[in-house]
Protein backbone atom coordinates (compact mmCIF):
# COMPACT_ATOMS: atom_id res chain seq x y z
CA UNK A 1 0.00 0.00 0.00
CA UNK A 2 1.72 3.14 -1.17
CA UNK A 3 0.88 6.37 1.09
CA UNK A 4 0.78 9.54 -1.06
CA UNK A 5 1.99 11.54 2.28
CA UNK A 6 5.19 9.48 1.85
CA UNK A 7 6.61 11.23 -1.04
CA UNK A 8 5.44 15.11 -0.31
CA UNK A 9 9.13 17.11 -0.12
CA UNK A 10 10.80 16.52 2.48
CA UNK A 11 10.83 17.54 5.68
CA UNK A 12 13.76 19.86 6.00
CA UNK A 13 12.85 23.56 5.76
CA UNK A 14 12.07 25.53 3.08
CA UNK A 15 12.35 29.00 1.95
CA UNK A 16 8.93 28.54 -0.15
CA UNK A 17 7.10 32.01 -0.85
CA UNK A 18 4.81 33.29 -3.60
CA UNK A 19 3.12 35.84 -5.31
CA UNK A 20 -1.46 35.57 -5.69
CA UNK A 21 -3.00 36.73 -8.95
CA UNK A 22 -5.20 39.73 -7.14
CA UNK A 23 -3.22 42.64 -5.67
CA UNK A 24 -6.52 43.12 -4.09
CA UNK A 25 -6.66 40.06 -2.37
CA UNK A 26 -2.79 40.20 -0.93
CA UNK A 27 -4.02 42.50 2.24
CA UNK A 28 -6.75 40.02 3.19
CA UNK A 29 -4.38 37.07 2.85
CA UNK A 30 -1.19 38.86 4.33
CA UNK A 31 0.88 38.76 1.50
CA UNK A 32 3.22 41.33 0.43
CA UNK A 33 2.47 43.13 -2.43
CA UNK A 34 2.99 41.70 -5.86
CA UNK A 35 2.01 41.79 -9.65
CA UNK A 36 -1.75 41.01 -10.77
CA UNK A 37 -1.61 37.90 -12.99
CA UNK A 38 -3.24 37.29 -15.56
CA UNK A 39 -5.87 34.16 -15.54
CA UNK A 40 -3.44 31.41 -17.89
CA UNK A 41 -6.77 29.10 -18.47
CA UNK A 42 -10.12 30.80 -18.56
CA UNK A 43 -12.22 32.04 -16.05
CA UNK A 44 -12.38 29.86 -12.95
CA UNK A 45 -15.14 26.76 -13.04
CA UNK A 46 -16.52 26.35 -9.17
CA UNK A 47 -15.83 22.81 -7.54
CA UNK A 48 -18.62 20.78 -5.97
CA UNK A 49 -19.51 21.65 -2.76
CA UNK A 50 -17.63 25.51 -2.56
CA UNK A 51 -19.20 28.95 -3.16
CA UNK A 52 -18.60 31.41 -5.86
CA UNK A 53 -15.82 34.29 -4.45
CA UNK A 54 -18.91 36.56 -5.34
CA UNK A 55 -21.00 34.84 -2.64
CA UNK A 56 -18.24 34.96 -0.09
CA UNK A 57 -19.95 35.64 3.39
CA UNK A 58 -18.70 35.21 7.23
CA UNK A 59 -17.43 31.81 7.24
CA UNK A 60 -17.89 29.19 9.82
CA UNK A 61 -17.66 25.46 10.40
CA UNK A 62 -21.33 24.86 9.68
CA UNK A 63 -20.70 26.00 6.35
CA UNK A 64 -18.53 23.03 5.60
CA UNK A 65 -20.86 20.59 7.90
CA UNK A 66 -23.58 21.93 5.19
CA UNK A 67 -21.44 21.16 2.54
CA UNK A 68 -20.80 17.57 3.08
CA UNK A 69 -24.66 17.13 3.98
CA UNK A 70 -25.18 18.03 0.59
CA UNK A 71 -22.76 16.39 -1.13
CA UNK A 72 -23.65 13.00 0.42
CA UNK A 73 -27.19 13.72 -0.63
CA UNK A 74 -25.89 13.69 -4.87
CA UNK A 75 -24.26 11.56 -6.40
CA UNK A 76 -20.53 11.27 -5.98
CA UNK A 77 -18.69 13.05 -8.93
CA UNK A 78 -15.10 11.23 -9.35
CA UNK A 79 -13.78 13.16 -12.16
CA UNK A 80 -10.40 14.22 -11.89
CA UNK A 81 -9.03 17.17 -13.30
CA UNK A 82 -7.82 17.58 -16.46
CA UNK A 83 -4.38 17.94 -15.57
CA UNK A 84 -1.53 18.71 -18.57
CA UNK A 85 0.04 15.30 -19.47
CA UNK A 86 3.34 16.69 -18.40
CA UNK A 87 2.29 17.16 -14.74
CA UNK A 88 1.32 13.62 -14.24
CA UNK A 89 4.36 12.13 -16.29
CA UNK A 90 6.71 14.41 -13.38
CA UNK A 91 9.22 11.89 -11.98
CA UNK A 92 9.71 12.43 -8.40
CA UNK A 93 12.93 14.08 -9.00
CA UNK A 94 11.31 16.38 -11.01
CA UNK A 95 8.42 17.28 -8.85
CA UNK A 96 10.68 17.66 -5.62
CA UNK A 97 12.46 20.58 -7.85
CA UNK A 98 9.32 22.70 -7.80
CA UNK A 99 9.51 25.24 -5.53
CA UNK A 100 7.30 27.75 -4.31
CA UNK A 101 8.89 31.57 -4.98
CA UNK A 102 10.94 33.48 -2.77
CA UNK A 103 8.40 36.64 -2.65
CA UNK A 104 5.52 37.31 -0.86
CA UNK A 105 4.71 34.56 1.35
CA UNK A 106 1.64 34.33 3.46
CA UNK A 107 1.34 36.02 6.97
CA UNK A 108 5.28 37.03 6.91
CA UNK A 109 5.19 40.28 8.29
CA UNK A 110 1.95 39.13 11.20
CA UNK A 111 2.47 36.60 13.69
CA UNK A 112 4.50 33.08 14.16
CA UNK A 113 3.26 31.42 10.97
CA UNK A 114 3.78 31.18 7.62
CA UNK A 115 1.73 29.47 4.77
CA UNK A 116 3.24 27.94 1.63
CA UNK A 117 1.38 25.81 -0.99
CA UNK A 118 2.70 22.81 -2.66
CA UNK A 119 2.57 22.09 -6.63
CA UNK A 120 -0.35 19.70 -7.97
CA UNK A 121 1.29 16.73 -10.19
CA UNK A 122 3.46 13.42 -10.43
CA UNK A 123 0.49 11.46 -7.58
CA UNK A 124 -1.04 14.83 -6.26
CA UNK A 125 -3.43 14.70 -9.66
CA UNK A 126 -6.34 15.97 -7.74
CA UNK A 127 -5.81 19.27 -6.89
CA UNK A 128 -7.51 20.79 -3.75
CA UNK A 129 -8.81 24.40 -3.43
CA UNK A 130 -7.29 26.01 -0.84
CA UNK A 131 -8.60 29.18 0.36
CA UNK A 132 -7.39 31.42 3.51
CA UNK A 133 -10.22 32.74 5.72
CA UNK A 134 -9.56 36.64 7.16
CA UNK A 135 -11.89 38.63 9.40
CA UNK A 136 -14.63 35.66 8.55
CA UNK A 137 -14.28 36.16 4.81
CA UNK A 138 -12.73 32.68 3.06
CA UNK A 139 -10.92 34.41 0.09
CA UNK A 140 -9.81 31.71 -2.53
CA UNK A 141 -6.09 31.35 -3.69
CA UNK A 142 -5.92 31.33 -7.27
CA UNK A 143 -3.70 28.99 -8.93
CA UNK A 144 -0.51 30.62 -11.44
CA UNK A 145 2.64 28.74 -12.79
CA UNK A 146 3.98 32.39 -11.89
CA UNK A 147 4.03 31.27 -8.01
CA UNK A 148 6.37 28.58 -8.61
CA UNK A 149 9.82 27.87 -10.10
CA UNK A 150 10.11 25.18 -11.86
CA UNK A 151 14.04 24.32 -12.28
CA UNK A 152 14.20 21.60 -15.09
CA UNK A 153 11.04 20.57 -15.16
CA UNK A 154 8.83 21.97 -17.69
CA UNK A 155 6.64 24.93 -16.83
CA UNK A 156 2.82 23.69 -17.94
CA UNK A 157 0.40 26.13 -20.17
CA UNK A 158 -2.80 26.35 -20.19
CA UNK A 159 -3.49 26.37 -16.52
CA UNK A 160 -6.54 27.86 -15.40
CA UNK A 161 -6.83 30.00 -11.80
CA UNK A 162 -9.00 27.19 -10.37
CA UNK A 163 -6.48 24.83 -11.05
CA UNK A 164 -6.12 24.34 -6.94
CA UNK A 165 -2.79 23.07 -5.41
CA UNK A 166 -1.62 19.74 -3.90
CA UNK A 167 -1.75 20.73 -0.37
CA UNK A 168 0.22 23.30 1.94
CA UNK A 169 2.00 23.50 4.78
CA UNK A 170 2.60 26.04 8.24
CA UNK A 171 5.80 26.73 9.48
CA UNK A 172 6.29 28.40 13.13
CA UNK A 173 9.41 29.13 15.46
CA UNK A 174 9.14 25.45 16.39
CA UNK A 175 12.39 24.94 17.51
CA UNK A 176 13.95 28.20 17.74
CA UNK A 177 11.73 31.80 18.10
CA UNK A 178 13.87 32.77 15.05
CA UNK A 179 13.27 30.24 12.62
CA UNK A 180 11.11 29.31 10.44
CA UNK A 181 9.98 25.12 10.63
CA UNK A 182 8.04 23.44 9.54
CA UNK A 183 4.77 22.34 11.92
CA UNK A 184 2.09 20.76 9.68
CA UNK A 185 1.88 19.37 5.84
CA UNK A 186 -1.42 18.40 3.85
CA UNK A 187 -0.64 16.73 0.84
CA UNK A 188 -2.20 13.56 -0.73
CA UNK A 189 -5.55 12.07 -0.15
CA UNK A 190 -6.80 13.22 3.45
CA UNK A 191 -3.08 12.80 5.08
CA UNK A 192 -2.32 15.34 7.36
CA UNK A 193 1.45 15.15 9.35
CA UNK A 194 2.62 17.77 11.81
CA UNK A 195 5.98 17.69 14.34
CA UNK A 196 6.63 17.94 17.70
CA UNK A 197 10.16 20.12 18.83
CA UNK A 198 13.34 18.36 17.84
CA UNK A 199 10.97 15.95 14.90
CA UNK A 200 11.45 15.20 11.64
CA UNK A 201 8.85 13.74 9.38
CA UNK A 202 7.95 9.86 10.08
CA UNK A 203 4.70 8.52 10.37
CA UNK A 204 0.99 10.13 9.21
CA UNK A 205 -2.51 10.94 10.00
CA UNK A 206 -5.19 10.31 7.77
CA UNK A 207 -8.56 12.02 7.90
CA UNK A 208 -10.56 8.64 7.47
CA UNK A 209 -9.38 5.01 6.55
CA UNK A 210 -12.35 2.48 4.33
CA UNK A 211 -10.93 -1.32 4.34
CA UNK A 212 -7.76 -0.83 5.12
CA UNK A 213 -6.67 -4.45 4.33
CA UNK A 214 -9.99 -5.72 3.81
CA UNK A 215 -11.91 -8.42 1.18
CA UNK A 216 -12.68 -5.58 -1.03
CA UNK A 217 -10.42 -2.56 -2.40
CA UNK A 218 -9.21 0.24 -0.17
CA UNK A 219 -11.03 3.39 -0.55
CA UNK A 220 -9.04 6.46 -0.56
CA UNK A 221 -11.46 9.81 0.09
CA UNK A 222 -9.94 13.16 -0.46
CA UNK A 223 -10.39 16.45 0.15
CA UNK A 224 -12.23 18.88 -2.55
CA UNK A 225 -11.66 21.91 -0.22
CA UNK A 226 -9.37 23.17 2.27
CA UNK A 227 -9.98 26.27 4.62
CA UNK A 228 -6.85 28.03 6.30
CA UNK A 229 -7.87 30.37 9.29
CA UNK A 230 -5.46 33.46 9.14
CA UNK A 231 -4.00 33.13 12.77
CA UNK A 232 -3.97 36.45 14.21
CA UNK A 233 -0.57 38.14 15.48
CA UNK A 234 -0.74 36.30 19.47
CA UNK A 235 -2.05 32.86 18.48
CA UNK A 236 -0.92 29.91 19.58
CA UNK A 237 -2.56 28.00 17.24
CA UNK A 238 -4.18 27.25 13.56
CA UNK A 239 -7.07 25.62 12.70
CA UNK A 240 -7.67 24.35 9.09
CA UNK A 241 -11.15 23.00 7.95
CA UNK A 242 -11.88 20.76 5.18
CA UNK A 243 -14.82 19.45 3.16
CA UNK A 244 -13.87 15.79 2.01
CA UNK A 245 -15.31 13.19 -0.18
CA UNK A 246 -15.11 9.69 -1.50
CA UNK A 247 -17.92 7.09 -3.35
CA UNK A 248 -19.08 5.93 0.38
CA UNK A 249 -18.94 9.43 2.45
CA UNK A 250 -18.77 12.83 2.60
CA UNK A 251 -16.99 14.43 5.55
CA UNK A 252 -16.78 17.99 7.44
CA UNK A 253 -13.12 17.93 9.52
CA UNK A 254 -11.38 20.92 11.61
CA UNK A 255 -8.28 20.59 13.19
CA UNK A 256 -6.23 22.66 15.27
CA UNK A 257 -2.68 22.52 15.70
CA UNK A 258 -0.93 24.30 18.74
CA UNK A 259 3.07 23.45 17.95
CA UNK A 260 4.86 23.08 21.47
CA UNK A 261 7.93 20.59 22.70
CA UNK A 262 4.54 17.77 21.86
CA UNK A 263 2.74 19.45 19.68
CA UNK A 264 -1.07 18.95 19.61
CA UNK A 265 -3.59 18.63 16.91
CA UNK A 266 -7.18 18.60 18.02
CA UNK A 267 -9.63 16.77 15.34
CA UNK A 268 -13.39 17.26 15.02
CA UNK A 269 -14.61 14.74 12.34
CA UNK A 270 -18.48 14.65 10.98
CA UNK A 271 -19.23 11.93 8.80
CA UNK A 272 -22.05 11.87 6.35
CA UNK A 273 -22.21 7.97 4.73
CA UNK A 274 -23.55 7.36 0.90
CA UNK A 275 -23.72 3.94 1.91
CA UNK A 276 -23.11 1.31 4.82
CA UNK A 277 -19.34 1.13 5.93
CA UNK A 278 -18.76 -1.77 7.61
CA UNK A 279 -15.14 -1.10 7.98
CA UNK A 280 -14.74 2.22 8.82
CA UNK A 281 -10.91 3.58 10.12
CA UNK A 282 -11.03 7.03 12.66
CA UNK A 283 -8.52 8.21 13.57
CA UNK A 284 -6.12 6.49 11.38
CA UNK A 285 -2.38 6.27 11.35
CA UNK A 286 -0.22 5.18 9.19
CA UNK A 287 3.62 4.09 9.11
CA UNK A 288 6.49 2.25 7.74
CA UNK A 289 8.29 -0.71 9.49
CA UNK A 290 10.75 -2.94 7.83
CA UNK A 291 13.31 -4.20 10.49
CA UNK A 292 13.83 -4.06 14.00
CA UNK A 293 15.69 -5.56 16.92
CA UNK A 294 13.89 -8.70 17.30
CA UNK A 295 14.25 -9.82 13.38
CA UNK A 296 17.93 -9.08 12.60
CA UNK A 297 18.06 -11.60 10.09
CA UNK A 298 15.60 -9.17 7.73
CA UNK A 299 18.62 -6.74 7.54
CA UNK A 300 19.61 -4.79 4.26
CA UNK A 301 22.05 -3.41 4.68
CA UNK A 302 24.04 -2.29 7.83
CA UNK A 303 21.66 -0.52 9.29
CA UNK A 304 20.49 -2.54 12.68
CA UNK A 305 16.54 -1.18 12.54
CA UNK A 306 14.40 0.52 9.94
CA UNK A 307 10.92 1.70 10.83
CA UNK A 308 9.14 5.10 11.51
CA UNK A 309 7.34 3.52 14.22
CA UNK A 310 8.11 0.94 16.82
CA UNK A 311 4.73 -0.59 18.64
CA UNK A 312 1.13 -0.13 18.79
CA UNK A 313 0.58 1.53 22.50
CA UNK A 314 -2.97 1.13 23.71
CA UNK A 315 -4.73 2.36 27.14
CA UNK A 316 -8.26 0.45 26.93
CA UNK A 317 -11.76 1.38 28.24
CA UNK A 318 -11.24 -0.88 31.00
CA UNK A 319 -7.71 1.10 32.31
CA UNK A 320 -5.27 -1.65 30.81
CA UNK A 321 -2.29 -0.51 29.19
CA UNK A 322 -0.87 -2.79 26.27
CA UNK A 323 2.46 -2.61 24.13
CA UNK A 324 2.28 -4.56 20.95
CA UNK A 325 5.48 -4.41 18.63
CA UNK A 326 5.60 -4.27 15.26
CA UNK A 327 6.12 -6.53 12.87
CA UNK A 328 7.06 -7.04 8.82
CA UNK A 329 4.82 -9.82 8.37
CA UNK A 330 5.51 -12.48 5.34
CA UNK A 331 1.95 -12.07 4.44
CA UNK A 332 -1.11 -9.54 5.32
CA UNK A 333 -1.54 -9.57 9.12
CA UNK A 334 -5.06 -8.16 10.52
CA UNK A 335 -5.20 -7.58 15.02
CA UNK A 336 -8.26 -6.54 16.90
CA UNK A 337 -8.56 -5.31 19.53
CA UNK A 338 -12.02 -5.18 21.09
CA UNK A 339 -12.96 -2.31 23.31
CA UNK A 340 -15.19 -0.19 24.49
CA UNK A 341 -14.75 3.45 24.53
CA UNK A 342 -11.18 3.77 24.11
CA UNK A 343 -8.51 5.73 26.33
CA UNK A 344 -5.66 5.94 23.88
CA UNK A 345 -4.28 4.43 21.16
CA UNK A 346 -0.65 5.19 18.88
CA UNK A 347 1.92 3.87 17.08
CA UNK A 348 4.95 5.17 18.55
CA UNK A 349 8.32 5.21 18.12
CA UNK A 350 10.57 4.27 21.59
CA UNK A 351 13.61 3.39 20.42
CA UNK A 352 15.60 7.23 20.34
CA UNK A 353 19.10 5.58 20.29
CA UNK A 354 21.02 6.67 17.15
CA UNK A 355 23.53 3.97 17.33
CA UNK A 356 20.20 1.40 16.74
CA UNK A 357 19.81 2.61 13.33
CA UNK A 358 22.86 4.44 11.96
CA UNK A 359 21.14 6.58 9.66
CA UNK A 360 22.47 9.91 9.71
CA UNK A 361 19.62 11.16 6.62
CA UNK A 362 16.56 9.29 7.76
CA UNK A 363 16.77 9.87 11.30
CA UNK A 364 14.51 7.55 12.27
CA UNK A 365 15.58 7.99 16.37
CA UNK A 366 13.59 11.66 15.68
CA UNK A 367 10.43 10.64 14.23
CA UNK A 368 7.66 11.35 16.77
CA UNK A 369 5.06 9.11 17.53
CA UNK A 370 1.37 9.98 17.59
CA UNK A 371 -0.81 9.31 20.45
CA UNK A 372 -4.39 9.56 20.17
CA UNK A 373 -7.31 10.31 22.87
CA UNK A 374 -10.48 10.45 22.16
CA UNK A 375 -13.23 13.29 22.86
CA UNK A 376 -16.12 11.46 24.53
CA UNK A 377 -17.72 8.07 24.53
CA UNK A 378 -16.88 6.27 21.56
CA UNK A 379 -19.12 3.36 21.86
CA UNK A 380 -18.36 -0.37 21.57
CA UNK A 381 -15.68 -1.58 18.54
CA UNK A 382 -11.85 -2.27 17.88
CA UNK A 383 -8.49 -0.84 17.22
CA UNK A 384 -7.48 -2.28 14.22
CA UNK A 385 -3.69 -3.57 13.22
CA UNK A 386 -2.86 -3.73 9.62
CA UNK A 387 0.73 -5.12 8.70
CA UNK A 388 1.30 -5.49 4.82
CA UNK A 389 4.32 -7.12 3.69
CA UNK A 390 6.96 -4.67 2.25
CA UNK A 391 10.74 -4.58 1.44
CA UNK A 392 10.75 -1.17 0.76
CA UNK A 393 11.38 1.68 3.06
CA UNK A 394 9.69 4.18 1.10
CA UNK A 395 6.65 2.27 1.44
CA UNK A 396 4.40 2.75 4.15
CA UNK A 397 3.14 -1.01 5.45
CA UNK A 398 1.50 -0.09 8.89
CA UNK A 399 -2.27 0.96 10.12
CA UNK A 400 -3.78 1.59 12.80
CA UNK A 401 -7.15 3.09 13.54
CA UNK A 402 -10.20 2.61 15.55
CA UNK A 403 -13.51 0.94 14.08
CA UNK A 404 -16.91 1.68 15.45
CA UNK A 405 -18.72 -2.02 15.98
CA UNK A 406 -21.76 -0.54 13.79
CA UNK A 407 -19.68 0.68 11.05
CA UNK A 408 -21.01 4.19 9.25
CA UNK A 409 -24.48 3.82 8.55
CA UNK A 410 -26.33 6.38 5.57
CA UNK A 411 -28.80 8.81 6.98
CA UNK A 412 -26.95 8.54 10.36
CA UNK A 413 -24.06 11.58 10.94
CA UNK A 414 -21.15 10.26 12.53
CA UNK A 415 -19.27 12.90 14.70
CA UNK A 416 -16.00 12.10 16.50
CA UNK A 417 -13.52 13.99 18.61
CA UNK A 418 -10.07 13.53 19.57
CA UNK A 419 -6.72 14.99 19.77
CA UNK A 420 -3.65 13.78 18.37
CA UNK A 421 -0.20 14.70 20.27
CA UNK A 422 3.47 14.22 18.82
CA UNK A 423 5.53 12.58 21.28
CA UNK A 424 9.06 11.34 21.93
CA UNK A 425 9.06 9.66 25.19
CA UNK A 426 5.60 7.10 26.07
CA UNK A 427 6.76 7.83 29.41
CA UNK A 428 4.54 10.06 30.63
CA UNK A 429 1.45 8.40 29.59
CA UNK A 430 1.45 5.99 32.50
CA UNK A 431 3.24 5.08 36.13
CA UNK A 432 3.99 1.74 35.38
CA UNK A 433 7.42 -0.31 33.70
CA UNK A 434 7.64 -0.23 29.81
CA UNK A 435 8.34 -2.55 27.77
CA UNK A 436 12.05 -1.97 26.07
CA UNK A 437 12.64 -4.63 23.82
CA UNK A 438 11.33 -7.77 22.69
CA UNK A 439 12.84 -10.92 21.43
CA UNK A 440 11.64 -13.94 19.37
CA UNK A 441 9.87 -16.61 18.16
CA UNK A 442 12.79 -18.39 18.54
CA UNK A 443 13.22 -22.76 18.69
CA UNK A 444 14.35 -23.96 21.66
CA UNK A 445 15.78 -27.64 22.60
CA UNK A 446 17.45 -29.11 19.71
CA UNK A 447 16.32 -26.54 16.83
CA UNK A 448 14.38 -29.41 14.68
CA UNK A 449 11.89 -27.98 12.54
CA UNK A 450 8.81 -29.61 14.26
CA UNK A 451 9.27 -28.61 17.49
CA UNK A 452 6.49 -26.81 18.77
CA UNK A 453 7.60 -24.69 21.20
CA UNK A 454 8.71 -21.19 21.04
CA UNK A 455 10.54 -18.75 23.35
CA UNK A 456 9.89 -15.29 23.85
CA UNK A 457 12.40 -12.74 25.67
CA UNK A 458 10.67 -8.92 27.30
CA UNK A 459 12.69 -6.14 28.41
CA UNK A 460 10.71 -4.13 30.85
CA UNK A 461 12.08 -0.67 32.82
CA UNK A 462 11.20 2.28 34.21
CA UNK A 463 8.32 3.15 36.17
CA UNK A 464 9.20 1.18 39.91
CA UNK A 465 11.35 -0.90 38.79
CA UNK A 466 14.52 0.26 39.86
CA UNK A 467 12.96 -0.36 43.25
CA UNK A 468 12.27 -3.86 42.89
CA UNK A 469 15.71 -4.59 41.89
CA UNK A 470 16.07 -4.31 45.63
CA UNK A 471 13.99 -7.18 45.75
CA UNK A 472 13.54 -9.39 42.78
CA UNK A 473 12.65 -12.78 43.92
CA UNK A 474 9.74 -10.85 44.62
CA UNK A 475 9.04 -10.00 40.73
CA UNK A 476 6.61 -12.75 39.20
CA UNK A 477 5.80 -13.09 35.54
CA UNK A 478 2.62 -13.61 34.48
CA UNK A 479 2.01 -14.48 31.11
CA UNK A 480 -1.06 -16.10 29.05
CA UNK A 481 -1.86 -17.40 25.48
CA UNK A 482 -5.09 -17.84 23.73
CA UNK A 483 -3.67 -20.95 22.48
CA UNK A 484 -1.44 -23.73 23.70
CA UNK A 485 0.03 -23.38 26.86
CA UNK A 486 2.70 -21.34 28.40
CA UNK A 487 5.65 -24.09 29.34
CA UNK A 488 7.64 -21.93 31.11
CA UNK A 489 7.59 -18.09 32.89
CA UNK A 490 10.79 -16.80 34.53
CA UNK A 491 12.19 -13.47 34.91
CA UNK A 492 15.90 -12.13 35.78
CA UNK A 493 17.40 -8.57 37.37
CA UNK A 494 19.68 -6.52 35.11
CA UNK A 495 20.94 -4.45 37.31
CA UNK A 496 23.18 -2.82 34.39
CA UNK A 497 20.01 -1.50 32.61
CA UNK A 498 17.89 -1.35 35.79
CA UNK A 499 15.72 -3.41 34.24
CA UNK A 500 13.84 -7.15 34.14
CA UNK A 501 14.14 -9.89 31.59
CA UNK A 502 11.00 -12.04 31.16
CA UNK A 503 11.37 -15.69 29.53
CA UNK A 504 8.18 -17.18 27.67
CA UNK A 505 8.05 -20.22 26.39
CA UNK A 506 5.32 -21.33 24.80
CA UNK A 507 3.77 -24.73 23.64
CA UNK A 508 1.36 -24.27 20.43
CA UNK A 509 -0.89 -27.52 18.83
CA UNK A 510 0.14 -28.16 15.28
CA UNK A 511 -0.42 -25.33 13.08
CA UNK A 512 -2.58 -23.34 16.15
CA UNK A 513 -2.24 -19.34 15.91
CA UNK A 514 -3.00 -17.34 19.39
CA UNK A 515 -2.10 -14.22 21.25
CA UNK A 516 0.26 -13.85 24.13
CA UNK A 517 0.25 -11.91 26.88
CA UNK A 518 3.19 -10.93 29.48
CA UNK A 519 3.45 -8.60 32.01
CA UNK A 520 5.17 -8.63 35.34
CA UNK A 521 3.82 -8.05 38.92
CA UNK A 522 4.94 -8.26 42.74
CA UNK A 523 2.15 -9.77 44.73
CA UNK A 524 -1.07 -7.98 43.90
CA UNK A 525 0.90 -4.75 42.53
CA UNK A 526 1.12 -4.54 38.35
CA UNK A 527 4.46 -3.56 37.99
CA UNK A 528 4.70 -2.77 33.69
CA UNK A 529 2.17 -2.34 30.83
CA UNK A 530 1.14 -6.25 28.94
CA UNK A 531 3.20 -7.07 26.18
CA UNK A 532 1.19 -8.83 23.55
CA UNK A 533 1.79 -10.34 20.23
CA UNK A 534 0.26 -12.98 18.01
CA UNK A 535 2.01 -16.59 18.31
CA UNK A 536 1.84 -18.89 15.72
CA UNK A 537 3.96 -21.58 13.39
CA UNK A 538 6.39 -19.80 11.63
CA UNK A 539 10.17 -20.41 10.63
CA UNK A 540 12.25 -19.77 13.71
CA UNK A 541 15.79 -19.00 13.81
CA UNK A 542 17.27 -21.32 17.25
CA UNK A 543 17.68 -19.67 20.63
CA UNK A 544 21.00 -18.30 21.81
CA UNK A 545 22.64 -20.75 24.66
CA UNK A 546 23.66 -17.75 26.70
CA UNK A 547 19.89 -16.45 26.57
CA UNK A 548 18.56 -19.45 29.01
CA UNK A 549 16.04 -18.28 31.47
CA UNK A 550 17.99 -19.66 34.53
CA UNK A 551 16.18 -21.64 37.73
Amino acid sequence: MTDDARTMPGPTRRGAVGLLSAAAASVALGLRPGPVLAAPGGSAVARPGTAKASEARRFSHADVINQAHQLAASNFDGRRPDLPEELRKLTYDQYMAIRFRDRGVLWQDEGDYRLRLFHPGFIHDRPVDVRVVSDGTAIPIPFSTGLFQYGKSPEPKGLSVATGFAGFKITTGLNRPDVQDELVSFLGATYFRFLGRGHVYGLSARSLAINVGGDEPEEFPFFRTLWIEKPGPDALGVTVHALMDSPSVAGALRYTFTPGQETHAEVEATLVPRRPIRRAGIAPLTSMFLVGEGNPERRIDFRPEIHDSDGLMLHTGSGEWLWRPLDNPGSLALSQFVDRSPRGFGLMQRDRVFANYQDTEARYHARPGYWVEPLGDWGPGRIELVEIPTDNEAMDNIVAYWSPEDGLQPGREARFRYRIAALSETRGLHPFGQVRNGFGPMEIGDGDAASDTRRFLVDFDGGDLAFHLLRPERVEVVASTTAGRIALANVKPNAATQSFRAFVDVTLPPGARGDLRVYLRAGPRTLTETWSRPVGPIRLPPVAETEAPGP
